[in-house]
């Protein structure tokens, strides 16, 4: 099959992986880690646009490595191929191989933050070294929620300030574990070794996890059962379902 995959950055190792080891041929858009901070609308509007410039003829299916990411896929129609996507709430799913087992430790890890080769290449810790990184379309940064405490200062005043600031650096307390997904895809344990310290840095325990390439590798094999993934036919679009199947279409107005 030929196929086009639309996915997140943060996925870019281990889809990359996949792809390689894929009869299919599948050409792979990477969009940035930041669109889900733009909120359900702003992420929606911008995975229509990319949609909307697929040369649908060129392909048997498109592809989303994506998960519900707050409701961001809700509302993504089907033209003329069918669109693929994960039954999954975010992407620890699919680091974990399945729905089943991230709500398994999800539950038995009240508090989890966790960490893959994605989040530490591309995600929020670049932001935090270098704010000028920050999605600018985000609502964290619309909201000045990124800033320093003496742009905090700056914009709104010494006394609010230091209520923001108090709040934002709470924002963690709950936070009492930090768990790495190796998925064994890392060249080295430069991964490992960063978040071995993030967790000592934040004072968080540390657990790694082995992680689970078969939803992945399924995906863009083409390997779409109904258990673990979505299949859009044309004229149908995504819906929340709000039960187990996370995910379901109806008819697009």
């Amino acid at each position: 099959m030929r196929l086009k995959l639309i996915a997140c950055e943060i996925l870019y190792r281990e889809l990359c992986a996949a792809i390689a080891r894929s009869t299919n041929r599948v050409d792979v858009e990477f969009l940035p880690k930041g669109l889900h901070d733009m909120g359900t609308e702003g992420m929606l509007r911008r995975l229509k646009e990319v949609l909307a410039d697929v040369d649908e003829k060129e392909y048997d299916a498109v592809l989303f490595g994506y998960a519900l990411c707050s409701n961001g896929l809700v509302g993504l129609a089907a033209r003329s191929v069918p669109l693929v996507v994960p039954r999954a709430h975010d992407c620890i799913s699919l680091f974990l191989g399945s729905k089943e087992r991230y709500l398994e430790y999800f539950q038995s890890n009240p508090g989890v933050y966790f960490e893959t080769s994605g989040w530490i290449e591309r995600g929020d810790d670049l932001e935090q070294l270098d704010p000028a990184l920050a999605n600018p379309d985000s609502k964290a940064t619309q909201a000045g929620l990124n800033q320093s405490y003496e742009q905090l200062v700056e914009r709104y005043g010494e006394e609010n300030a230091k209520f923001l600031y108090e709040e934002l650096s709470n924002m963690t307390r709950n936070y009492g574990q930090l768990t790495y997904i190796e998925m064994g895809i890392e060249p080295d344990d430069r991964f490992e070794r960063h978040a071995r310290k993030l967790a000592k840095t934040r004072d968080l325990k540390f657990e790694k996890l082995v992680g689970d390439m078969r939803l992945i590798q399924a995906l863009v094999d083409g390997d779409w059962d109904e258990n673990r993934f979505l299949v859009v036919q044309p004229g149908r679009r995504i819906v929340a379902s709000f039960d187990e199947t996370i995910i379901k279409t109806e008819k697009d107005e």
